[in-house]
């Protein structure tokens, strides 16, 4: 679990931010419930509804295989071929896999398609079919 008691966590909540410190953390019916230090009533918790927390990008375990969407975003996508496409402007995400999207276009993250992703030297090389990417 990244969320334990004592992690400080950043929010961003109507154009403020802020760090939080947990001081406790269970799970409830498929959520977290979290104790807060310093918010100790219904309308100090109120005040935080619709908050982003974030954790530090360090403390995600990734497996082998796994990206965060921040990592990818910016980097090239290179035909095998060696034709460039652009670089990922976002990815967005689908039940049947998720999609880098490319000047407007998008792109499956499935081995077929998605070759090789080398993080450090910011390039995703692809092999599309035919009338994927123009």
């Amino acid at each position: 679990m990244l969320v334990v008691p004592g992690a400080a966590l950043r929010y961003e909540l109507s154009g403020r931010s802020g760090q939080l410190q947990i001081e406790s953390v269970r799970a409830h019916a498929g959520n977290l419930l979290l104790s807060i230090e310093g918010v100790a009533d219904r309308d100090a918790a109120q005040a935080l509804v619709g908050a982003v927390l974030y954790v530090p990008k360090d403390a995600i375990p990734l497996e082998a295989g796994e990206y965060l969407d921040a990592d990818l975003i910016g980097c090239d996508i290179v035909g095998i071929d060696g034709r460039e496409y652009g670089k990922v402007e976002r990815v967005e995400h689908f039940p049947a896999s998720d999609m880098l999207v490319v000047a407007g276009n998008m792109i499956p993250m499935v081995a077929a398609i998605v070759r090789s992703i080398d993080l450090a030297a910011r390039r995703i090389e692809v092999d599309p079919p035919a009338g994927l990417l123009p």
